[in-house]
């Protein structure tokens, strides 16, 4: 499965358990909060400050080495 920039923080956390992680890592500490399951991972990536496209090719890269 490839990750986008418009899926939900809350559904990403469902697809594989890597991905938590990987979120925490790169500063996103509030993957619990109510609010943030229903952002997307590009809302959330302008709020913190990181670039969403990085992000979005670290996660796929793991992906696809599972």
């Amino acid at each position: 499965m490839q990750i986008e920039k418009d899926m939900l923080i809350g559904s990403l956390l469902q697809v594989d358990d890597c991905i938590a992680p990987i979120l925490m890592r790169a500063g996103m500490h509030c993957l619990g909060c109510p609010s943030s399951q229903g952002e997307s991972l590009e809302e959330a990536c302008m709020v913190h400050g990181i670039d969403c496209n990085v992000l979005v090719s670290q996660i796929n890269e793991v992906l696809a080495d599972r």
